[in-house]
C-alpha cells in the first residue's frame, strides 16, 4: 500500500513537472506611437522564446518593417534592453515595455524600461576595407531604384546598399500621391490624353520654367514615361489616376505604402547586399574621382566601402534644424513633416570637396500637419481654419502661417471640415477613421471636443454660411467661400510644417554630381532630395533609376 502511495506521489511530481516545463505565453500591452499594443511573450524555463504582435495602432509602413527587427534583437539578447529600431522608437519602446511586464509575470527579474533604455555600448573599431562594383548611400525611394536598375542593367554586378537607419524606404512609404507620373495604365483608363498622348513633349512643356535644365527635364519626362511599367513589372499598380499626373495605389490606398514594398521586395529578390543600420560619413576622393565611402555601422564599425561607383541617395535635410537656419533662415522654427532621417549628412561632405550646390534656400512647407502626430493633412473642398476662440483665420502660407498660428491663442490653430469635405478626399476619410479627428454632429460639439469656445466658433461658422450663401467675400478669411459647411463635422489641431528641402548639390541629366565649375565629378553621382530638384517623389525615383542605370553601362 504505502508503495502504491509512493508510485502515485512520484508521478504526481512528475506530472508537475511536465507541466512546470511547459512555455507559458504572457499577454501585456505597451504604448506605441499610435496609443496600446498588445504583445503576446512566450517564456519557457525562464528564456524568450517568442514574441508576438497583436491589436495595435501603430503606422503600418512603419510596425510591419520595425516589428521583425526588435523581434529579433530582444530575442537574441534575451531581455528588452536593447536598443530601439531607428525611426520606429516610440513603437519600439512599447514593445520593449510589454516585454518587461510580461518577465515580471512570469516572476523573472524585469529591467525598467524608459524612452532612452538601449542595448550596451560598442566599442568603435576599425574594420577591413571592401570593394564592389557600385555602392548606393541610402535606402529611400530613390536609394532603391538606383540599386535596382544597376542590377537591372547588368545582372552580375557588386551592388551594396547602406542604410543609416534601421528600416528602409524613408519618407516614401507614407506617401499618398506619387505624382508628376505619365503614361501610365490608369491615365490610359481615364483617358487622360494629355499624359498618354504626345506625353513627354507635354510634360516637358509643363516643366518648362522649374528651373531645371532642359537636358535633366527631357531625361525625366522620359522616364516618368517608362516609369509606370517598371513599376507594374514589380508587381506595383498605380491603379487610381485622380488628377492630372497624381497617382493613388487604389481609391483608398495610398501609393508610398504599395511603392516602397514593391521595391524592398526587388532589391532583396535581384541580390542587392542591403545593410541597415549602416550610415555613409565620407566620400574617398584621389585626384578629383570618387573612388568610395566610408561607413559606420550599428556594431560601431568604421569601414571603406571601394567601390568603382557611388550613388548617393541620402535624402534632404528637414530634420536638421542647424542647417536649416544656416541656408533657409526662419524655418528652423517649424516642425516637420519628415520622418528622423532627412539630416543633411551630405551637405557638408559635398561642400567639402568643392561640390556645386543650388537652391539652398527653398523650401517646401506643407500647411497643415496634425499635432503631435504629423501626418499631412487637407484635401477637403471646403475647410475653414480657426484658433480657440473660434475666430476664423486667414489662409496664409509658409513662414506667415507659422507665424500667424503661433500668435494665436496657446499656438493652436484647429482644420475644420464637415460630410461633404470628408467625403472629398480619402486622406481625410482614413485619419476620421483611425481617430485623429474629433467629429460632432453639431458646430458647438465639435467645439467641446477640440477645446475651442463654443459661442465663438458657432457665430464664426453662421457668417461663414450667410457669406457663402449670398455669394461675399467673409472677412475674417479674405475671400468669398465656396459653399456652406453643414453637419456633421470634422477637425483635428494642425501647423504648417517643413516637408522638403529643395536645394542639394547639382547634378546633370545622367545623375551625375557636378563641380562648382560645372565639371562631372567622375565616379559620383546623386538623386533624390539630396540634390536640387524641382520635383518629389516620382523625381526621386527616376532619378535614382537613371542613376543606376548609367553607373551600371559604365563598368
Amino acid at each position: 500500500m504505502k508503495k502504491t502511495i509512493g508510485m502515485l506521489l512520484a508521478a504526481i511530481l512528475m506530472m508537475g513537472a511536465v507541466a512546470a516545463a511547459e512555455p507559458v505565453t504572457y499577454e501585456a500591452t505597451g504604448s506605441g506611437y499610435g496609443g496600446a499594443m498588445k504583445i503576446s511573450v512566450t517564456i519557457d524555463e525562464g528564456k524568450i522564446t517568442d514574441v508576438v504582435l497583436g491589436e495595435n495602432n501603430e503606422t503600418n509602413v512603419v510596425i510591419d518593417r520595425a516589428f521583425p527587427v526588435i523581434r529579433e534583437r530582444i530575442l537574441e539578447a534575451q531581455t528588452p534592453v536593447v536598443d530601439s529600431v531607428s525611426a520606429a522608437t516610440f513603437s519600439s519602446y512599447g514593445v520593449k515595455k510589454a516585454v518587461a511586464d510580461a518577465m515580471a509575470q512570469a516572476g523573472m527579474e524585469a529591467p525598467e524600461i524608459t524612452f532612452a533604455t538601449a542595448g550596451e555600448e560598442k566599442p568603435a573599431t576599425e574594420r577591413a576595407a571592401e570593394s564592389c562594383d557600385i555602392v548606393v548611400v541610402g535606402g529611400g525611394p530613390s536609394g532603391l531604384a538606383a540599386a535596382i536598375s544597376a542590377k537591372q542593367v547588368k545582372a552580375d554586378a557588386n551592388v551594396i546598399l547602406v542604410e543609416k537607419l534601421d528600416i528602409l524606404s524613408g519618407n516614401g512609404k507614407f506617401d499618398m500621391n506619387f505624382y508628376d507620373l505619365i503614361n501610365s495604365e490608369a491615365q490610359k483608363a481615364a483617358g487622360n490624353e494629355r499624359y498618354t498622348v504626345n506625353a513627354v513633349e507635354n510634360f516637358i512643356e509643363d516643366m518648362a520654367d522649374c528651373g531645371e535644365t532642359p537636358e535633366r527635364i527631357r531625361a525625366w519626362a522620359e522616364t516618368e514615361n517608362v516609369l509606370d511599367a517598371w513599376l507594374r513589372d514589380m508587381g506595383v499598380e498605380l491603379n487610381n489616376n485622380y488628377s492630372s499626373t497624381n497617382h493613388m495605389a487604389e481609391l483608398e490606398q495610398y501609393a508610398g505604402e504599395v511603392i516602397q514594398a514593391g521595391m524592398e521586395n526587388t532589391v532583396h529578390a535581384l541580390g542587392v547586399d542591403v545593410r541597415t543600420g549602416t550610415r555613409g560619413v565620407d566620400l574617398v576622393m584621389a585626384d578629383g574621382v570618387c573612388t568610395g565611402v566610408v561607413v559606420t555601422n550599428n556594431d560601431n564599425e568604421t569601414y571603406t566601402i571601394n567601390a568603382k561607383y557611388v550613388i548617393v541617395a541620402t535624402g534632404g535635410f528637414c530634420s536638421n534644424k542647424e542647417l536649416l537656419a544656416e541656408y533657409a533662415p526662419g524655418y528652423e522654427g517649424l516642425n516637420t513633416s519628415n520622418q528622423m532621417g532627412t539630416t543633411g549628412d551630405f551637405v557638408k561632405v559635398f561642400e567639402k570637396y568643392g561640390f556645386k550646390m543650388e537652391n539652398m534656400d527653398k523650401i517646401r512647407v506643407f500647411p497643415n500637419i496634425i499635432v503631435p502626430r504629423r501626418d499631412l493633412t487637407g484635401g477637403a473642398d471646403v475647410n475653414i481654419l480657426a484658433n480657440k476662440d473660434g475666430v476664423l483665420l486667414p489662409n496664409k502660407a509658409e513662414l506667415e502661417r507659422a507665424t500667424m498660428i503661433k500668435e494665436q491663442p496657446s499656438g493652436a490653430a484647429y482644420y475644420i471640415t464637415d460630410k461633404a469635405g470628408y467625403d472629398s478626399f480619402y486622406r481625410i476619410r482614413k485619419h476620421v477613421d483611425h481617430g485623429y479627428y474629433a467629429q460632432s454632429d453639431t458646430i458647438e460639439g465639435l467645439a467641446e471636443a477640440l477645446g475651442i469656445d463654443p459661442a465663438g466658433l458657432a457665430a464664426s461658422v453662421e457668417q461663414y454660411n450667410a457669406d457663402a450663401e449670398a455669394g461675399a467675400e467673409n472677412a475674417a478669411i479674405g475671400a468669398v467661400p465656396k459653399r456652406k459647411l453643414e453637419g456633421p463635422f470634422y477637425g483635428v489641431r494642425v501647423e504648417p510644417a517643413n516637408h522638403m528641402t529643395k536645394g542639394g548639390v547639382a547634378t546633370n541629366e545622367h545623375a551625375q554630381v557636378l563641380t562648382e565649375a560645372g565639371e562631372v565629378v567622375p565616379g559620383l553621382y546623386a538623386s533624390g532630395e539630396v540634390t536640387w530638384q524641382s520635383g518629389g517623389y516620382s523625381e526621386s525615383v527616376s532619378f535614382g533609376k537613371i542613376a543606376g542605370e548609367h553607373a551600371a553601362s559604365n563598368l
